[in-house]
């Protein structure tokens, strides 16, 4: 059976750990000083290195080597043993699957036995927040005072979960994410070595794409080596399901020119090549992140290559600081997001939708296309039965609701028991309509107008993602079979920045000018 190659090019000695120069000092200082600790605690992303340091650790405390400098030294016969997976003193706990009270009295029972081979018995129990209360307190005492020939080394990748008594008991180490140009070394010396071919680009894609994590990298790149042939950033987007930095320059310049057509057909095409939407979505957020720091004057920062750096440079020029920061905060919410359900775009989508809703302001500098400006909202006052209704639009500051206020006609039902139970309406549609549940959570305004139900959303790709005739079926049905009264249903965009509340009508002067933008202020 082929190794894996995290598993064959796991560091054997300190000088081979990547990343972690701050947890490498520390111990080959305590094991040169002989002052090796009873317990630690490795916190960290997974894939940095927790379980193999802890290896290193246990190799080195029984390292025969006379001169502890040298310690590891992969010669003797007790670091042969461990780097063989036959050394009988070092046990390694999966906490996982043994975190049970009596997996940890089992161990307490063994712990005073005797090493068999080397000086120290070095327990190292991973994933250690798997173990339940009962189990961290039948393991309390035993950190606390254990026998002088055992070594615990607890590793966890969620440190909020281990007892403050646990974390009190332990010298703590915290690893970090590895850099991405520390990883593409790494995976270059692994290319020679196995003499493969790989594009340097596609090597920065395999590392950016582990987020930080060295396993992962070396995971992905013996993955993209299994295909045998050259690994090429095409192959690598393919495999991986990414997509090319074409399509995030497109999406981007879709939103800078205000074009949500075109943008959504942008993601589709990517989507249907392959691409995760969420993967999409985090890309989106690291270019974002690029223009951040270019205006920032970090540009040094920025891994991209040339072309990319110069379209990024023309971005971060065209767009405001607030509307980069909006944005990466939209699609980042996408890229976690799991609201799609059985539609899996439904999430960048929206994302895409959430951006284009608020025209994109330009600095002063940079050339900007045509837009709509959105009405200034206006601010409503209600005293003494008496409504002011302000809005910096007007002159005066004053309007007369006989100039702005259109009579509606007389709502076959009143709109706030609609607007009460909207959420409960969204909430119960069956799995398989997630996706309209979850344009219905995106309604902003809520009216009925004689016996049609209107229903205000943020921008026309919203609208035209509802407005389909399965979709106003299923509403119609909603309607029906909650209050009995049959309606037709009518999708508008609106600037309205809340629902009207239950307690005003909903035909009133107040709802319409909620409905157009307006903000209650006063009551």
């Amino acid at each position: 059976m082929t190794q894996a190659l995290y598993r064959k090019y796991r560091p054997k000695g300190w000088d081979a750990v990547i990343g972690q120069d701050h947890v490498v000092q520390t111990l080959t200082n305590s094991i040169k000083a002989d002052r090796v600790g009873h317990a630690y605690l490795f916190a960290g992303p997974r894939g940095t290195g927790k379980t193999t340091v802890a290896r290193l650790l246990a190799k080195a405390v029984n390292c025969l080597n006379e001169d502890p400098v040298q310690r590891p030294c992969n010669t003797c016969d007790n670091c042969k043993a461990v780097n063989e997976n036959r050394f009988m003193d070092m046990i390694e706990i999966d906490a996982a699957s043994n975190n049970g009270v009596d997996d940890v009295r089992d161990l307490r029972e063994k712990i005073n036995f005797s090493p068999s081979q080397g000086k120290y018995k070095v327990y190292v129990v991973d994933e250690v927040h798997m173990l339940s209360s009962g189990a961290f307190n039948a393991l309390l005492k035993t950190l606390e005072e254990p026998p002088p020939h055992a070594i615990f080394v607890l590793a966890t990748t969620e440190i909020h979960k281990i007892p403050a008594t646990v974390l009190s008991r332990c010298q703590r180490h915290e690893f970090r994410r590895v850099p991405v140009d520390e990883i593409v070394t790494n995976l270059k010396h692994i290319v020679a070595a196995e003499n493969l071919t790989a594009d340097d680009e596609a090597l920065t894609l395999i590392a950016r794409q582990a987020a930080g994590g060295m396993r992962d990298a070396q995971s992905l790149l013996d993955q993209l080596a299994s295909t045998g042939t050259k690994i090429t950033l095409a192959l690598a987007q393919t495999v991986l399901g990414t997509a090319t930095s074409k399509t995030v320059l497109d999406i981007i310049d879709s939103v800078l020119n205000h074009q949500p057509a075109h943008g959504l057909e942008t993601i589709h095409r990517a989507l249907d090549s392959g691409a995760d939407p969420r993967s999409l979505a985090r890309q989106i957020v690291e270019y974002l992140r690029g223009l951040m720091l270019i205006q920032m004057g970090n540009i040094d920062q920025v891994e991209a290559t040339r072309e990319v750096k110069a379209q990024m440079d023309s971005h971060a020029k065209s767009f405001s600081t607030s509307d980069v920061l909006r944005m990466m905060k939209i699609f980042n919410n996408a890229a976690t997001d799991l609201r799609g359900g059985w539609q899996p775009s439904l999430s960048i989508e929206l994302a895409l939708a959430e951006v284009l809703d608020a025209p994109t302001e330009s600095p002063a500098s940079a050339p900007t296309a045509p837009r709509q400006t959105k009405p200034q909202p206006t601010t409503l006052y209600q005293k003494e039965s008496k409504l002011e209704v302000k809005s910096a639009s007007s002159p005066k500051g004053e309007v007369s609701a006989k100039d702005e206020v259109p009579v509606p006609d007389k709502p076959i039902i009143n709109s706030g028991e609609i607007i009460k139970s909207w959420k409960h309406l969204a909430a119960s549609l069956p799995k398989s309509q997630a996706n309209l549940s979850a344009l219905l959570n995106s309604v902003k305004m809520i009216d009925v107008q004689g016996t049609t139900l209107v229903l205000g959303l943020a921008s026309d790709v919203l609208v035209s993602k509802i407005d389909k005739p399965d979709q106003i079926e299923a509403i119609q049905k909603l309607i029906k079979d909650n209050f009995n009264v049959e309606v037709s249903i009518r999708c508008i965009v609106t600037n309205a920045k809340g629902k009207v509340p239950p307690n005003v009508p909903q035909d009133g002067m107040v709802a319409t000018a909620i409905q157009h933008g307006g903000e209650i202020v006063d009551m």
